[in-house]
């Protein structure tokens, strides 16, 4: 049973107090993959509450752009957008790693993809924070760990064969495929998979940690992104990505918020519970998990 560690306050020193608890000394160089917010949206994590642990481990922020249309689909918009938003005061600054290219990694045993597209510049970092916000989705239903891990480290060509589960990797025919929603969450989770044993078989180092505050139905990447629905929940951390996911998902459905419906009602029209399920059959990690309170 997989250890997910839990505070309920949201503050700089809680994120670092969270971090320390998992014991796992972070190795060579370090990259934190947050989503730097689409321009004009306002739920991505700040810069005041990330800078000190990002500070702490000599952190560089990392990101990959954007398979739809926006302010980040280009490198040299995307960094302004970091800029504009805060990340490149903090750390060693901002990477968009698909900036120089992309590697294609092996999706093992997968149902929906061959392969798996990230930033070139994964490749360089000897350990990874997943650093996610935990809130809702218009296609995933939820966004945490898993999707910062799949569509997060995908490639902009990768988001693409994501989003089209396997069609298309040319983010100008991706959303005009058709697809079972199902298959869409599957093809996330092998997506993360694929990163997951990419980083064991390369002896580097991956952490999971959930900041469930400003928790709104819409993504971070929504320009237009809603206001919260219900009360800010703390920080989840863990080793195991599949229980992370589960612990926030688990709290979303036994908060005593009245907005929590909103949330479970955007979520479960995209089937997003689905993917801890298929992510723990395919040996991701575990739905099961002890929660230890700090």
């Amino acid at each position: 049973m997989s250890k997910v560690y839990f505070t309920k306050e949201i503050t700089e020193d809680s994120l670092i107090k969270i971090y320390e608890a998992l014991g796992v000394d972070l190795k060579g160089k370090v990259g934190v993959k947050v989503s730097t917010g689409e321009a004009g949206s306002k739920g991505y994590l700040k810069k005041e509450l990330i800078g000190p642990l990002v500070n702490k481990l000599n952190g560089t922020i990392i990101e990959c752009n954007t398979a739809y249309p926006g302010k980040r689909n280009t490198a040299i918009d995307h960094l302004k957008v970091a800029k504009d938003h805060g990340f490149t005061e903090i750390g060693e600054g901002v990477e968009i790693m698909d900036a120089e290219g992309e590697i294609k990694i092996p999706v093992k045993n997968g149902k929906h993809l061959e392969y798996d597209l990230i930033g070139k510049g994964f490749e360089k970092y000897d350990s990874i924070i997943n650093l996610a916000h935990g809130k809702g989705h218009a296609m995933g239903g939820f966004g945490a760990n898993l999707k910062n891990q799949s569509i997060g480290i995908a490639s902009r060509n990768g988001k693409a064969y994501i989003h089209s589960c396997g069609q298309t990797d040319d983010p100008n025919e991706c959303w005009s495929v058709q697809y079972e929603q199902k298959d869409f969450i599957e093809s996330m989770a092998e997506a993360a998979k694929a990163v997951s044993d990419y980083i064991k078989d390369n002896n580097k180092q991956i952490i999971y940690i959930t900041v469930m505050n400003a928790i709104s139905v819409d993504c971070d990447c929504d320009a237009h992104q809603g206001d919260p629905v219900m009360e800010d929940l703390g920080i989840i951390a863990s080793l195991d990505p599949v229980a992370n996911d589960q612990a926030f998902i688990d709290m979303l459905w036994n908060s005593a918020d009245p907005g929590h419906v909103k949330m479970m009602e955007r979520v479960d029209r995209q089937e997003g519970r689905h993917i801890t399920e298929y992510a723990e059959e395919i040996g991701l990690g575990s739905t099961k998990y002890e929660l230890v309170e700090i």
